[in-house]
């Protein structure tokens, strides 16, 4: 199957996929994500929960990684539109299961991301340059993710269309959140 990605981006990726399947990190990634999990069952009525995972976890990790993040986004839901206006975000599933969509301008674009860690890295994972739509429409168990930002975790912002703005792909205005800033049950 050729790459959807450049050469370098496919390296990143593998170098990232490696890191996130050492063993340490990996029982880093089990635990943390459990407490996700676990806040996202104290919040019905949120439709995900999140965590940072320290970088050291990871060993080395190519440059121009900021912050790492497991989320958990609940079940049977679409997590609505948003974007990363400051950072590219490249994901992949850790246990669950849904629909990853990008918008590509003029449709939303689908990536089911198989936990199946023998799949290939194509179908694996997911990378959305800065300032792209993007949402989760998540299947019959609560989803979680592990994703990369070239941000530092203080510096990650969440943006999306303001729920009044008729057209929800050119905004004329948004919602922005930094991750690190909100408070979680």
């Amino acid at each position: 199957m050729p790459s959807r990605w450049s050469e370098q981006e496919h390296g990143l990726l593998r170098a990232l996929d490696a890191a996130a399947s050492a063993p340490t990190a990996a029982a880093v990634l089990s635990r943390i994500a459990a407490r996700v999990l676990a806040t996202l069952a104290r919040a019905p009525g949120e439709i995900e929960a999140w965590e940072a995972v320290p970088l050291d976890v990871y060993g080395p990790l190519p440059p121009g990684v900021g912050s790492s993040w497991v989320f958990a986004l609940r079940r049977g839901v679409a997590t609505g539109p948003e974007r990363h206006p400051n950072s590219r975000q490249r994901m992949f599933s850790w246990s669950g299961g849904g629909d990853f969509q990008v918008h590509d301008g003029g449709r939303w674009v689908s990536h089911r991301l198989p936990v199946d860690r023998g799949a290939p890295l194509e179908e694996r994972w997911l990378s959305i340059p800065p300032d792209t739509w993007h949402q989760g429409v998540v299947g019959d168990e609560d989803w979680v993710v592990v994703s990369f930002h070239t941000v530092p975790k203080a510096e990650l912002v969440e943006e999306r269309p303001d729920p009044e703005d008729p057209d929800p792909f050119h905004p004329s205005r948004t919602r922005r959140r930094k991750y690190a800033e909100v408070a979680q049950p």
